[in-house]
């Protein structure tokens, strides 16, 4: 049995979307189980973290890096960051954000660093690029071909029901699933 934590920020609701794929995933592993954490509720929930074989970190991307609330997360777990109660946790990370590019892949480094920072090993996203050579996906996984972490894009102008698009959502559903599977196997040995 896994205990899998999500803890992340959604400013606009469409970052929610991809961290609860990401928790169904997790979920979607036989004997794991996911905690789905708001950065704005982790006070009452430090010891769940520290507890957790896998903590996955989400937040949009705003101006090129995580998003303030987020950031606010990460800064205060310098509380406890000389303990190191999260040394050899698997860490992994997703993020979205209005564009298709959006710099997201600072905030997947930054997730990683502050990841390695707490002594936890990182897990990548374990899936090819999608191809589509005329902008139709068809229902691929990994459509921004992304290997840190799952990335999602949402038209800022579509509300949280309509965007993020389907081929991110399960894209994010794998991560957790994938993230699951490796913590369990850790837990057995």
């Amino acid at each position: 049995m896994s205990k899998v934590v999500v803890v992340y920020h959604s400013g606009y609701g469409h970052t929610r979307v991809i961290a609860q794929a990401v928790a169904q995933g997790v979920e979607r592993h036989l004997g794991s189980t996911c905690l789905l954490l708001a950065v704005e509720d982790v006070e009452a929930h430090w010891d769940d973290l520290h507890r957790a074989d896998a903590i996955i970190f989400g937040a949009p991307t705003y101006m090129g890096s995580a998003s303030a609330a987020f950031k606010q997360f990460m800064e205060a777990t310098a509380s406890f960051y000389l303990a190191r109660p999260w040394r050899d946790k698997l860490a992994a990370g997703f993020t979205n954000s209005g564009s298709l590019c959006g710099d997201k892949l600072n905030t997947l480094l930054q997730m990683a660093v502050f990841a390695a920072q707490h002594s936890m090993i990182w897990v990548g996203l374990d899936l090819l690029p999608a191809r589509a050579c005329e902008g139709v996906f068809d229902g691929q996984l990994n459509r921004l071909g992304s290997s840190l972490g799952a990335m999602s894009q949402s038209c800022v102008e579509q509300p949280p029901e309509q965007a993020p698009p389907v081929e991110d959502q399960q894209t994010a559903a794998h991560l957790g699933e994938r993230v699951a599977r490796l913590a369990q196997r850790m837990a057995r040995k």
